[in-house]
């Protein structure tokens, strides 16, 4: 990607974007405390229902850590000047799919023929 401008609008989405998931991070830790395990203090379907919720937690806040890691090896890209090339082929990723995806490494034909295999 070459506009020094455009490098800059993706810098701001991709810092606003880490800063709203460490914040979400923070509050959904509550969640996926540890349930606890006395039935006698908690009915069956209770503590079930606790057990799922605390599971969904966790999986968000695996899924946001992963974003966290995809944003974090975006902005290192950004400050070594290879933000916006395709981790494959090396050609330049449209600029459409970085605005949909600023963490995007791949190109749209490289990604679907990974999607194939």
């Amino acid at each position: 990607m070459s506009s020094e401008s455009g490098h800059n609008q993706f810098r701001q989405r991709l810092l606003q974007r880490q800063r709203e998931l460490r914040a979400l991070l923070e509050t959904g830790e509550d969640a996926a405390r540890v349930v606890e395990l006395d039935q006698t203090s908690v009915g069956r379907l209770s503590r079930m229902d606790a057990l799922q919720g605390q599971a969904m937690s966790q999986e968000r806040g695996r899924r946001r850590q992963q974003e966290l890691r995809r944003i974090a090896a975006a902005l290192r890209r950004l400050e070594q000047g290879a933000y916006g090339d395709c981790q494959d082929c090396g050609e330049a990723i449209d600029v459409r799919r970085l605005e949909m995806d600023p963490a995007a490494t791949l190109c749209i034909r490289c990604a679907t023929a990974r999607e194939q295999r």
